[in-house]
């Protein structure tokens, strides 16, 4: 609670995450299990990490780990996608990063709702994946025209949800009350519901289009399509899902397993096929079936610079033209082992990634640097070399379009994938967004200048006091 009796928006992200948590382990039990394998395997690895465990617990984060997660939405309009900015501003999430899933064959483009201030991610790191459906990508000119009408007759936000969100905009917060309702109302518009709002043949013809079409369009709300716990050893939950009853994807997304993590590595388990009933021309509903909603596991490295990032993106490409990964899986071990093989150019210890600046670090004091008494040189590297400075890599809080297309398409079914031309459009994004998206590089290259700076200021406030 601030000075003024509103409730803080981190305390309505943490009070909205949890809810979120709980109603989609009801709608979907295999989360659940998820959640359980996922806790057993991060105990056991601090059990056999005692380095591990120390890293952590230097930067804070050992606690926030079990409470970790990112969701995933996808909207159909640009009025959806302003108003969610507006309902997500009051929980503290601000929109990072700009993705173009189309060259994927995904016809969306996206950003992540997340809280940004090292505070707000240590008390509550919750993440949103939030796409906006591309229109423009359905040749059938009708079809499209049709899906337009429809999207704009729904309403995906309450009344009071709207209502609440104005009012916490017009007074700068919401008190206690306000706060629950809030995130009562908010969970409306992410609760999934079995009553498609198109007739079958309709569903069928969006579904012919692209999966993911029909799902954006043939519903009232944008229900929850995945929740994401943070593991510390995916590879371990990758192993573990079958015994637990939980059938994997064929591979873990991204970057191979390493000593050093960077970047997100993410996997899945396969989407539900659930029953739905779709509007008949009478006033009845007909029996189908939609598949939309999985679960799925993350583990988070180092946010890598530019400079690391390119050095990435050519290993991926680089893997790519060599093996593309089957959606059956027929080739995940062949694809895997050329993975491993091509990253072996990408440094793997922290000091080395560090050395070639290829990821962000954050630096402090060490035990030396705080007992420091005359130091005859302001040179920061030397000071790090001396052991007066530490420093601990700077957790990747964002996303990949490449790992998310391909979690996207392996749940879409082994059809699914289609071709689509690149189309980045930033700008149009960012228009029916309301606001700019705030750039990872920059927001990464403060944080670890902040930390350089602190440093710093109490090594030459150490000196001053002698």
């Amino acid at each position: 609670m601030d000075n003024r009796g509103f409730i803080t928006p981190d305390h309505i992200r943490s009070a909205f995450s949890a809810a979120m948590s709980a109603m989609y382990r009801t709608e979907v039990p295999a989360y659940g299990t998820l959640m359980d394998l996922v806790a057993s395997v991060n105990d056991e690895t601090l059990r056999s990490d005692p380095a591990l465990r120390l890293r952590l617990e230097a930067m804070d984060s050992l606690d926030r780990i079990s409470e970790e997660r990112h969701g995933a939405i996808r909207l159909g309009t640009p009025a959806e996608l302003s108003m969610m900015r507006r309902v997500f501003a009051v929980m503290g999430m601000v929109p990072v990063g700009y993705y173009d899933l189309s060259p994927a064959g995904v016809p969306v483009h996206s950003t992540a709702f997340r809280p940004v201030g090292a505070e707000a991610l240590s008390r509550n790191p919750f993440r949103v994946f939030t796409s906006l459906l591309r229109i423009d990508l359905i040749d059938d000119e009708t079809l499209r025209a049709e899906a337009e009408r429809i999207l704009s007759e729904r309403r995906i936000f309450t009344g009071t949800a709207v209502a609440l969100t104005e009012k916490a905009e017009r007074q700068g917060g919401l008190h206690e009350d306000d706060a629950d309702r809030f995130v009562a109302e908010i969970l409306e518009t992410f609760r999934w519901h079995d009553q498609a709002c198109v007739s079958l043949d309709m569903y069928n013809s969006l579904h012919q289009a692209h999966r993911l079409i029909a799902d954006v369009v043939s519903f009232r709300g944008p229900h929850i399509n995945h929740l994401t716990p943070r593991t510390l050893d995916i590879d371990a939950v990758q192993v573990g899902m079958p015994a637990h009853g939980i059938a994997p994807k064929a591979i873990v997304e991204g970057p191979p397993s390493r000593l050093c993590p960077i970047l997100l590595r993410q996997t899945s388990f396969k989407a539900l096929d659930e029953v739905v009933s779709f509007k008949s021309g009478d006033g009845a509903w007909v029996a189908g079936s939609h598949t939309a909603r999985f679960g799925e596991i993350e583990q988070r490295g180092i946010a890598l610079t530019p400079k690391g990032r390119v050095l990435y993106d050519s290993l991926l490409e680089a893997t790519r033209a060599i093996i593309r990964p089957g959606a059956d899986g027929s080739n995940a071990a062949d694809y895997a082992q050329t993975l491993s093989q091509t990253f072996e150019a990408f440094p793997d210890t922290w000091e080395s990634i560090r050395a070639a600046n290829l990821g962000y670090f954050r630096y402090s004091l060490t035990e030396r640097g705080r007992h420091a008494g005359s130091v005859m040189t302001d040179d920061f590297k030397h000071l790090v070399a001396e052991g007066f400075f530490r420093f601990d890599p700077i957790v990747y809080e964002d996303f990949l379009p490449v790992s998310a297309a391909g979690i996207f398409q392996s749940n879409l079914g082994d059809g699914a994938i289609q071709e689509f031309v690149a189309s980045p459009n930033q700008k149009r994004f960012e228009s029916d967004l309301g606001v700019g998206v705030l750039s990872e590089f920059e927001h990464y290259a403060a944080i670890e200048q902040a930390s350089i700076e602190t440093c710093r200021q109490a090594l030459g406030g150490l000196r001053a006091a002698e």
